[in-house]
């Protein structure tokens, strides 16, 4: 086994176990300002989302599905976060930019589980708004706490399966020669790219239908609620009662508008070797500032998330 770069020589062919992660091109200066950046961002994003899931579990004003829903998209932040960010200040702090092959795998199972989970969970969340707008008449029936439970179910197992997936395919592909991944994580079209393997029917057939099935199709349930719930609005003639009802949903549609944003301008803008700083800035928003605003979007602007704050701050005193 060489030492430099640890590699492999299986049935005559030289099989990399480790990669080298190109973070950005900074001054010494620079890199300590990004460390400090990257860490008050994975602090306040763990310290929110911890926050999150404190007050749902504690308060049972807040048991609610909204709240569940919330509650659950705030763990899978935390784990998505936690996948990434770590790793980009071990790297900022020491200059060691090497991963393991089993760490690019566990960056991309975690990257892929909480992607489509987080999916799922807004497409979920945006039909509990709808039916609490919509027809709230029927709410307590339609979502019951065994309904709020399932949807929640699917949610997270309809990510890991697509993980678990996705990643048995990537686990047996060959990587050679070529080391370096073009990110400050384990990118997956980087790191497909890279492989000495046949990667045509992950390229052309998974990852189009994994885009439909996770992406597409869940934004277009979302769109399709929010039209609903936009045209019912509508119809409520006073102003306070429009804004009002609006306000119940408008969380939520800041969460789909800023994760949907920044997914899209990450992967419907055309690749080139001029713009993979710029990739790499996008990706810090995807990875870090999203789920650090997430919790600030729901406590900032819901008059029950503060209410229940200030009630526990209140018996801890």
């Amino acid at each position: 086994m060489l030492k430099n770069n640890k590699r492999e020589t299986v049935k005559n062919s030289t099989v990399l176990t480790e990669f080298y992660l190109k973070t950005f091109n900074l001054s010494t200066k620079g890199q300590l300002v990004v460390f400090v950046l990257v860490l008050l961002m994975y602090l306040l994003a763990v310290l929110g989302n911890v926050t999150i899931v404190t007050l749902v579990s504690l308060v049972s004003k807040l048991q609610t599905p909204m709240y569940l829903f919330l509650c659950s998209l705030s763990v899978q932040d935390i784990m998505y976060v936690s996948a990434f960010l770590p790793k980009l200040l071990a790297i900022t702090i020491t200059g060691d930019t090497s991963i393991t092959f089993s760490g690019c795998i566990t960056q991309i199972f975690l990257f892929t589980f909480c992607i489509g989970t987080e999916f799922f969970l807004l497409t979920s969340m945006s039909y509990d708004r709808y039916v609490a707008i919509c027809i709230p008449l029927h709410y307590p029936l339609i979502m019951s706490k065994k309904v709020c439970a399932l949807l929640i179910t699917v949610s997270w197992f309809g990510g890991f399966l697509n993980a678990f997936v996705f990643n048995m395919m990537v686990s047996h592909l060959t990587f050679c020669n070529k080391q370096k991944i073009n990110n400050f994580f384990c990118d997956v079209i980087i790191l497909l790219k890279l492989s000495c393997s046949d990667i045509t029917y992950i390229m052309t057939l998974f990852i189009p239908l994994e885009a439909i099935a996770l992406g597409f199709l869940p934004f277009i349930l979302i769109i399709i609620s929010y039209i609903y719930i936009i045209s019912t609005i509508l119809k409520i003639r006073s102003s306070s009662g429009r804004l009002k009802t609006f306000s119940s949903c408008s969380s939520h549609l800041t969460v789909v508008v800023l994760f949907y944003g920044t997914s899209m301008s990450l992967n419907m803008k055309p690749k080139s070797e001029n713009s993979l700083e710029i990739d790499k800035v996008l990706s810090v928003i995807y990875t870090g500032v999203v789920p650090m605003v997430n919790p600030l979007v729901y406590s900032l602007r819901n008059k029950e998330v503060l209410k229940a704050m200030k009630s526990i701050f209140k018996k801890i005193k």
